[in-house]
């Protein structure tokens, strides 16, 4: 809507677009802040909170293509890989590229928690770790603190 507004005005007081022109890509773009919000709803909605349990990690050597302003050449990492099945037997993938931090905390067998709304995975059983990370944000904090270094977020325990 401030858009639409804002473009408006910008054709009835401007000089360098007239006002149907103006007004049309004031409408078009909020238009796209519309779809994507939109986007945003119903993904959300399609989310869960769902209990499941580590089967499987990998570790492939990869390659992929990387760019420079001159020049083109193959770059090799190594992709981390956690393969979780969730109680409706549907499998989720956690991927890490050359960090193998996440693939050190979760063990095959880990039972873990998907909570709606975040994009994390909540280990029940932390009490030989001593790292833990925030659902909210991601980041790593100590398993002494209560609350997430970064974002203050409660930490799960």
């Amino acid at each position: 809507m401030v858009a639409v507004i804002g473009f408006f005005i910008y054709g009835e007081t401007s000089s360098e677009m007239e006002n149907p022109q103006a007004l049309f890509i004031g409408i078009t773009i909020g238009g796209m802040f519309i779809s994507i919000a939109l986007f945003q709803i119903v993904s959300r909605s399609k989310d869960s909170t769902w209990d499941g349990f580590v089967f499987d990690k990998k570790i492939e050597q990869k390659r992929k293509r990387q760019k420079t302003s001159n020049d083109n050449y193959l770059v090799e990492y190594l992709e981390y890989k956690i393969f979780i099945r969730d109680e409706n037997d549907k499998i989720h993938t956690i991927v890490n590229e050359d960090d193998d931090t996440v693939y050190n905390y979760y063990k095959v067998g880990d039972r873990v928690r998907h909570h709606k709304g975040l994009n994390s995975y909540e280990k029940y059983d932390k009490s030989n770790d001593k790292i833990i990370f925030c659902n909210a944000c991601g980041s790593l904090n100590d398993i002494q603190d209560d609350y997430c270094f970064r974002c203050k977020c409660q930490l799960l325990k």
